[in-house]
């Protein structure tokens, strides 16, 4: 009987010295996100051309929350309730001077699903309207896409990660997969009026972490 009660306390003891490891070595639990494909998001489409010959548009903009998956109406554009808008090739982050909210962002170069983790040094920049500064810079080649001036194209770039921090401080990833309505980018064989009237439908993939923590 001494010697089952000894074996007992021994095992309460390992266990107990277990429990205690696992607590000071602070394991975390990483839960892996889903990727989500919003299709076909329009973003100031265009109604016409101008005299000068330039797209013309009602001059909108498309707010959208990362963490319900939904465009936001313009009407809470001062609120909190999304994260990110987007008006032909501009992207604008909530926060600085887009938004009330903490947001911010970087273009990460490399693969979508090969950022796994956001590193720890990354800086995360904000939008400065005043200044013409936005944390996804605008312009060919500075950001996610390029624009071809002989096709009129606009393409993402392969390898550019969007990386966002949202308006309440969580993180996200986004790739912009087409700029078109259908998904695919128009072949430069396309009638004007296909790249004129199919542009500005965004289609895109995201990862959002809801539990506040920089890994996917």
């Amino acid at each position: 009987m001494k010697m089952n009660l000894k074996k007992v306390a021994m095992g309460l003891g390992l266990s107990i010295a277990l429990v205690a490891c696992s607590k000071d070595e602070g394991t975390e639990v990483v839960v892996p996100v889903s990727a989500i494909t919003v299709k076909d998001l329009a973003a100031d489409t265009v109604t016409g051309l101008g005299l000068d010959g330039r797209p013309q548009s009602a001059l909108t903009t498309t707010y959208y929350s990362l963490v319900d998956n939904k465009v936001i109406a313009s009407t809470d554009a001062a609120s909190t309730k999304w994260d990110i808008a987007f008006s032909s090739t501009k992207i604008l982050i909530n926060g600085g001077t887009s938004g009330p909210g903490i947001g911010g962002a970087f273009v990460y170069v490399g693969l979508f699903d090969a950022l796994k983790t956001i590193p720890a040094d990354s800086n995360f920049a904000t939008d400065n309207s005043n200044a013409a500064s936005y944390a996804i810079p605008l312009g060919s080649g500075k950001a996610w896409y390029t624009y071809d001036g002989l096709t009129t194209l606009v393409s993402p770039i392969a390898g550019r990660v969007l990386v966002i921090r949202t308006a309440t401080g969580k993180y996200a990833k986004i790739e912009i997969i087409s700029y078109y309505k259908g998904g695919v980018t128009l072949p430069a064989t396309a009638s004007v009026n296909d790249k004129l009237f199919k542009q500005r439908y965004y289609t895109f993939r995201y990862a959002y972490q809801p539990n506040g923590s920089k890994t996917f």
